[in-house]
C-alpha cells in the first residue's frame, strides 16, 4: 500500500511520468509536439493548474507545476489519459503507453530546491547525452527567460481529438507562469538563479559524457529516431519515489519538511483506523484528498500541516 499524501493548495511539485519499457513513443517531431503543447494547455486550464517549466523527452516528461486548487490527480488524470490516447494514435500504438510505476510528484518546498528543479528539467536532454545544450532540444520545452512572461500555443491537433466537441478549443495557448514563491520584481534574479544551476548542470553532464569517451547524439537525429526503438543507455532502478525536495545544502528545511510529513501520515493513519471501525465522524488532516473526493470524509481544513 503506497504512504498517503498531502494534497495542499498552492503546492509547487516537479512532476514525472515514464513511457512504458523506455519506448520512444514521445519521439519530438512537429506532431507530437504540437499534441503535447495543446493537451497540457488544455488541463492546466481546465483545473487551474500554473505551469513553470517543462521538458518531453521521448521517454518521459518532465513538468513544474503550482497546483494552485489542490486537485493535482484530477490535473494528472485528465492530462495523462489525453497524452496516452493521442500518443496511440499517432503512433498506431497498441497497448499501454505509460509505464506501471505511478507518477513521480515531488513537493518543492524552497526557492532553492524550485531553481534546482527547473533547471534540472531543463537539463534534462543534456543529461541524458541527447544534445550539448538545452536551448538545442527540438522537442517541447521552456527556455529560462520564457519563465514568467513566456507563452506556448498550438492548434487543435486533428489526430483523436473531436472538433466539435467544445472541450477541445480550435486553438490552446499555455502561459508560462513564474511560481508563486517568486515576487514579480525578484523574477530577473530568479532567472539568473535557475541559468547558472542549468549552466552547472550543463557543465557536469559534458564531463560525464567526456569522461564516458561518447558524443552527443544530436538534435535533428533525435527527432528523426524511430518512436518504436528503446532507449539503451543505463538507467537506476527507481528504488525509491521522494514526496518532497528542499535543495542542496538547506538541512534544517528538511529536517522540518520531514517531521510535517510524518505528523501528516501519523494523523491520517490514526482516522483511517477509526472509518475502518465504522467511526464515520472520524476526521482526516489537512490536505487529505482521495478520503474526501471518493468516501465524502471529514477533513480539517482549519489546520494545515506546513512545512
Amino acid at each position: 500500500m503506497s504512504q498517503p499524501r498531502e494534497i495542499a493548495p498552492g503546492a509547487t511539485y516537479l512532476i514525472t511520468r515514464r513511457v512504458l519499457r523506455r519506448h520512444l513513443l514521445l519521439r519530438p517531431d512537429a506532431a507530437m509536439n504540437q499534441f503535447l503543447v495543446y493537451a497540457l494547455a488544455v488541463s492546466a486550464h481546465r483545473y487551474g493548474v500554473e505551469v513553470h517549466a517543462l521538458c518531453a523527452m521521448s521517454t518521459h516528461l518532465h513538468l513544474v507545476v503550482t497546483d494552485v486548487h489542490g486537485v493535482l490527480p484530477r490535473f494528472l488524470q485528465f492530462f495523462h489519459r489525453i497524452v496516452a490516447l493521442g500518443t496511440k494514435v499517432l503512433r498506431s500504438w497498441e497497448g499501454p503507453v505509460w509505464d506501471h510505476e505511478a507518477t513521480s510528484a515531488v513537493r518543492l518546498l524552497t526557492r532553492v530546491a524550485i531553481v534546482e528543479k527547473i533547471a534540472y528539467v531543463l537539463a534534462n536532454p543534456v543529461a541524458a547525452g541527447l544534445v550539448r545544450h538545452a536551448r538545442e532540444w527540438p522537442g517541447v520545452k521552456v527556455n529560462v527567460d520564457e519563465i514568467g512572461h513566456g507563452m506556448l500555443h498550438a492548434a487543435r491537433p486533428s489526430a483523436y481529438l473531436d472538433p466539435e466537441n467544445p472541450q477541445w478549443p480550435e486553438e490552446a495557448s499555455l502561459p508560462l507562469a513564474l511560481p508563486p514563491s517568486i515576487e514579480l520584481d525578484t523574477a530577473e534574479a530568479f532567472r539568473r538563479e535557475v541559468a547558472a544551476e542549468l549552466e552547472r548542470q550543463e557543465a557536469q553532464a559534458h564531463g560525464e559524457t567526456e569522461k564516458q569517451g561518447l558524443r552527443f547524439f544530436g538534435a535533428e537525429r533525435a527527432r528523426n529516431v524511430s518512436p518504436y526503438q528503446r532507449a539503451t543507455s543505463f538507467e537506476a532502478l527507481r528504488d525509491r519515489n521522494p514526496t518532497f525536495a528542499v535543495g542542496r545544502d538547506q538541512g534544517d528545511a528538511w529536517q522540518t519538511a520531514a517531521a510535517a510529513v510524518r505528523a501528516f501520515r501519523a494523523s491520517y493513519r490514526a482516522a483511517l483506523e477509526r472509518w475502518r471501525a465504522g467511526l464515520r465522524s472520524a476526521v482526516f488532516p489537512a490536505g487529505t484528498w482521495w478520503m474526501r473526493t471518493f468516501h465524502g470524509a471529514s477533513v480539517n481544513d482549519a489546520v494545515l500541516l506546513e512545512p
